[in-house]
């Protein structure tokens, strides 16, 4: 089941993707007209309900709607570095024996189509296409073996970021929270359509339609299995937190010469089995 959170006019609902096109449902009774957070804490039924609800609903026209990111108010953005060997390498690091951590906030997220602002302070925007697992079972303490029991689903994420930034210091968490910057969306597939922990997956990222990225997730360092149950060490994950898995090689920064996105630019992240994540690049203003 594939699910997209939008709004049209003044109303922000749900839609159902099938076949490529999308169905929502008018009747503000319908549990199917609440959000991805409520559906995933009460579970896959609830899912299940709702993504029947609305492929019964009306075909939704995609250039009257805007696309909002489909949890847009997570607890928890936990993000994960140098999580593809070959991305660690470009980067000057070994790879890790334990993930590298920081966080994102909530106010640093955006939509499918809305721009990716480059900042004024800053010409070294970066772009990041990642896998997003979105945890649906709460749980604290969880087993490797039981840890793809709480992901609810996965989606895509841009993580876009302010190189300079982002080295200013020892933590990245600056230069990883620029507001307009965190593209995310605009599906949300629930786990039972991909394979478990979305491993073999083809994840590719275009600048102007020119591939700068492309690998596949089997080359994760720490699978979704093992950073669920890594986290989980430390704190209780709940419905709805988003655990963003890590960018392959191939980032600007790394390049030379080096890549950054501009004005103008258009920053499509694709991952196989879910779909196309696509932002305009604007300047800040």
């Amino acid at each position: 089941m594939k699910f997209i959170r939008y709004r049209k006019e003044s109303r922000i609902g749900l839609a159902a993707l099938r076949e490529g096109s999308l169905f929502a449902t008018d009747n503000a009774h319908d549990m199917a007209s609440g959000d991805l957070m409520a559906l995933v804490s009460a579970g896959p039924s609830a899912l299940c309900d709702a993504y029947e609800q609305l492929l019964s609903g009306k075909k939704l026209d995609p250039s009257e709607m805007e696309y909002l990111p489909p949890f847009p108010m997570p607890e928890k953005i936990i993000c994960v570095g140098l999580n593809y060997k070959d991305h660690a390498t470009e980067s000057g690091f070994q790879a890790p024996t334990y993930p590298a951590l920081f966080g994102r906030y909530t106010s640093s997220l955006i939509g499918h189509l809305a721009p990716i602002i480059r900042p004024n302070v800053s010409d070294q925007l970066d772009y990041e296409g990642e896998l997003v697992a979105i945890i649906g079972n709460a749980g604290g303490n969880i087993s490797p073996e039981r840890a793809l029991e709480h992901v609810a689903g996965y989606s895509i994420f841009n993580d876009a970021s302010i190189r300079d930034y982002q080295f200013k210091s020892a933590q990245w968490t600056i230069g990883k929270n620029f507001d307009n910057t965190g593209a995310f969306g605009p599906i949300f597939v629930t786990a039972d359509e991909l394979p478990p922990g979305a491993k073999g997956l083809r994840l590719e990222t275009r600048l102007n339609g020119n591939v700068l990225q492309s690998a596949s997730t089997d080359d994760m360092i720490f699978d979704v299995a093992t950073l669920v149950s890594l986290l989980s060490d430390a704190m209780v994950l709940r419905p709805g937190d988003l655990i963003v898995t890590g960018t392959p090689s191939g980032v600007g920064i790394a390049r030379n010469p080096k890549i950054f996105m501009k004005p103008g630019d258009i920053c499509e992240v694709e991952i196989e089995g879910i779909g196309i994540l696509s932002n305009p690049i604007a300047q800040q203003s």
